[in-house]
């Protein structure tokens, strides 16, 4: 279990799948998801046999309270062994946050310091829409460089939208001091 001031990381446990599948469901969260199809619960138990517990390319974790109460997830998804580069996922389901200033910056703060301390990345790297405020701020915060711009990659509300790219490299200023 990976600690934080406010939250742990710990591992996805088949009892967190229903909770996690109805947050992941909410169109309010979806939409933000590259992922964009309501998924059932078979599905999400593929995923959670096929990704969370055999996939080396993938480091997902139950966000947790200091009761051990389940608050959403984060993780490392398509880790790049070779290349040292990871992809950054996380939300906060519990009470419809998706990103707050509390439990997804304390959250975030770990699993950086996890993915390049532990697992011994170069950069962590995420792929948002661009109609995505919260985590525009969210990854500003946290000290990660705008890469750049897919221009009209993602169809949502009837119209297009771009993509942007956001990293985070091991040398870069940390101004959370993970």
């Amino acid at each position: 279990m990976l600690q934080g001031q406010h939250i742990s990381l710990r591992a996805i446990e088949e009892k967190d799948l229903s909770q996690l599948l109805a947050w992941r469901n909410d169109p309010n969260f979806r939409r933000y998801f590259r992922e964009y199809r309501e998924l059932n619960l078979v599905q999400q138990m593929q995923w959670f046999v096929n990704k969370v517990n055999n996939d080396i390319s993938t480091r997902m974790f139950s966000i947790v309270d200091k009761q051990n109460d389940l608050l959403g997830a984060a993780g490392l998804c398509y880790v790049d062994w070779i290349n040292r580069t990871a992809d950054f996922s996380i939300y906060i389901g519990r009470g419809g946050l998706y990103i707050d200033e509390h439990f997804a910056i304390d959250a975030a703060k770990v699993l950086i310091k996890y993915g390049f301390e532990e697992l011994g990345l170069n950069r962590i790297w995420s792929e948002i829409y661009c109609f995505d405020s919260a985590k525009v701020n969210f990854f500003n915060a946290l000290g990660f460089q705008i890469d750049g711009r897919h221009r009209q990659s993602h169809w949502a509300d009837n119209k297009w939208h771009d993509s942007l790219f956001f990293s985070l490299l091991a040398s870069d200023p940390k101004p959370y001091g993970y």
